[in-house]
Formats: C-alpha cells, structure tokens, sequence
C-alpha cells in the first residue's frame, strides 16, 4: 500500500487526520508521513511510513474492528 497525499485517513482509536506529504530523514532516509489533525487545533504529526501503515495489534486491541492504524477514507462530496 502507498499513502495518498490529501488522502484522509481515519485512526483505529476514531479521530480523522489529513496526509500533507512524505518526508526524508536526512540521515537515516527513513520515509516518514506528515499528516494533521482535523479536531483541535489541527496539530501536525509525523510517524514513521512502516509505522503508519501498520496492522492494528490485535492482542493489545483486540476490539478494534478496523485492520490497519490509519485507514483512507473514501469521502463523497454532497454536492455529487
């Protein structure tokens, strides 16, 4: 799976973040994702891209019905 830039993705805990871009670690070049909250005060993040795509752990969580940590969402206009 890639990370889609504008994509909204959906945290398995339930709050909504928008993906600004990907970064390089100058050093180590691990890919990170830059995403911001859409609650509060749309605090920036960063995560490590592994991280970010990763599976839900599911003996720590074992609630959770959604499979991956940050799921996109498919958002329609209202005015479609």
């Amino acid at each position: 799976m890639e990370v889609k830039i504008n994509g909204i993705y959906k945290h398995f805990k339930g709050d909504y973040y928008i993906v600004e871009g990907v970064a390089i670690h100058s050093e180590t070049k691990e890919n990170y994702v830059v995403y911001r909250a859409l609650y509060g005060n749309s605090q920036l993040y960063i995560r490590p891209y592994e991280m970010f795509m990763s599976k839900v752990d599911k003996q720590k969580y074992p609630k959770v019905e959604q499979e991956y940590r940050f799921e996109l969402q498919d958002i329609k206009s209202k005015n479609v």
